[in-house]
């Protein structure tokens, strides 16, 4: 289920509520169950799904409703914050700061996106007045190397790699000093993937994590790919 889907059928959900006569106990638990099959069949996981349904009846005590309190927009605001709970998990998001070198290293399995994200991250921030600059630390994918510098080429943003050198670790370290010294504010590592989530990839993610010591990590994966997302994300975590 794509996500226009799963909104629409949270909006009809949601519609049905508001239009029963009367809001009691079966009103707000038809509504929830049909954000419940909505949620499943866009692939949501079960104990995120429950958890849901668990915090919405808690905060939403009918019988306690005083008179003259909308009892429709209490449900509305409970299913919104708890919909927002799933996706916001509260914490800060990473914002660089222009003149000052911040490094960004990018993660995920083989073609997941990587190197497109990390194209799309730099020209982002390069429009915003950031000095970019592109490292890539992926020896493991034939041409890899080739992508990044193509792209960075026609985007005008300076990059750093080798043909000749198999460490990624290395690589890594030397294209991040260069640009440190060159006084670019924005890093961007883009890293080595695999077709299956192996031992030497998270080790290669640890070292390079441990040399370059990144303001920011980012997890690159396919967003169709449902609830082995989490296990991935677990994995790399």
């Amino acid at each position: 289920m794509v996500l226009g889907e799963l909104g629409g059928s949270l909006c009809r959900a949601l519609a049905q509520m508001n239009n029963a006569t009367v809001i009691h106990e079966k009103v707000l638990i038809d509504c929830l169950n049909e954000i419940t099959r909505a949620l499943i069949k866009a692939d949501v996981s079960m104990d995120l799904v429950k958890n849901l349904n668990m915090n919405i009846k808690k905060n939403v005590n009918l019988g306690d409703v005083t008179a003259g309190h909308n009892k429709r927009r209490i449900i509305q605001e409970a299913v919104f914050n708890e919909l927002c709970k799933m996706l916001d998990t509260g914490k800060p998001s990473f914002s660089p700061e222009k003149g000052k070198p911040s490094v960004i290293m990018f993660v995920g399995l083989q073609g997941s996106g990587k190197t497109t994200s990390c194209m799309k991250y730099v020209y982002y921030h390069k429009k915003k007045g950031f000095t970019p600059a592109l490292v890539c630390a992926d020896t493991f994918r034939a041409g890899a190397f080739d992508q990044l510098k193509q792209n960075a080429t026609k985007a005008e943003i300076p990059f750093y790699g080798s043909y000749m050198e198999s460490d990624p670790v290395k690589i890594a370290i030397e294209g991040v000093e260069r640009f440190k010294k060159e006084n670019c504010d924005l890093i961007i590592v883009d890293t080595s993937g695999r077709h299956q989530q192996e031992t030497s990839l998270f080790e290669e993610m640890r070292q390079l994590a441990e040399s370059t010591n990144p303001d920011l990590v980012i997890f690159v994966m396919d967003s169709s790919i449902g609830l082995a997302a989490f296990s991935q994300a677990q994995a790399f975590h």
